[in-house]
């Protein structure tokens, strides 16, 4: 934020529907604890100290707060289920309740097209996209191969006035990818760790979600 860097941010769901910053479904990576973070509550959460630092697990409520609007918030709604199926709706609702009112600039976005549906009818006037990757069965292995062709193919993003995707750095050169640049989407890609990947990258996306350095 003190450089003036949007923030690329990952949204769980507590045990009592709230929504969490927080990447991982197993809270063992990033907190040492055993379980994952669906089954805690935001209290217990916040009881949690995140590795490498003094921080507990926060809810999107307190991260907006320190934001303050000062930069522009990119936030992604995990897949809950694990199927990228309909069975949605507490973590969306959570995510759409913590930004009501919030002045500054938040974007949404979801692997799961169903999540980013659901926004589009929560929070219209956020913008929001599609995650999106090559969908490699080594990646995806609890996905049919016919879900993961569906996905691949980027699905509803007009229905959804979708305003762009975040797609896998690895696969920018994809033709899917392209008819969607074609189409006047924006292409964001995720995620670059070094100036050569960058470099790379943004020879096809407008921007970049980015780590490790600065770019």
């Amino acid at each position: 934020m003190a450089a003036g860097y949007g923030v690329e941010l990952d949204l769980q769901l507590s045990k009592d529907g709230r929504a969490m910053v927080f990447h991982d479904y197993s809270l063992k990576r990033l907190t040492g604890t055993q379980g994952p973070i669906r089954q805690r509550s935001a209290a217990d959460l916040s009881e949690l100290c995140l590795i490498g630092g003094e921080e507990a697990v926060p809810t999107l409520e307190e991260v907006l707060a320190v934001a303050g609007g000062d930069v522009p918030l990119l936030l992604e709604l995990k897949d809950q289920d694990g199927r990228m199926g309909a069975d949605i709706g507490p973590l969306e609702h959570a995510a759409a309740e913590a930004v009501a009112g919030y002045a500054g600039e938040v974007a949404f976005m979801s692997f799961n097209p169903h999540s980013v549906a659901r926004m589009a009818r929560l929070c219209p006037d956020r913008p929001r996209g599609l995650t999106t990757c090559a969908y490699a069965p080594k990646d995806y292995p609890t996905l049919s191969a016919a879900l993961r062709a569906h996905l691949r193919e980027m699905p509803g993003l007009q229905e959804l006035g979708a305003s762009f995707i975040s797609h896998s750095h690895r696969d920018l050169t994809s033709p899917h990818v392209a008819k969607q640049k074609a189409r006047g989407l924006s292409v964001l890609c995720w995620t670059i760790r070094s100036p050569e990947e960058e470099a790379t990258a943004r020879r096809i996306a407008d921007n970049i979600t980015f780590e490790g350095y600065a770019a």
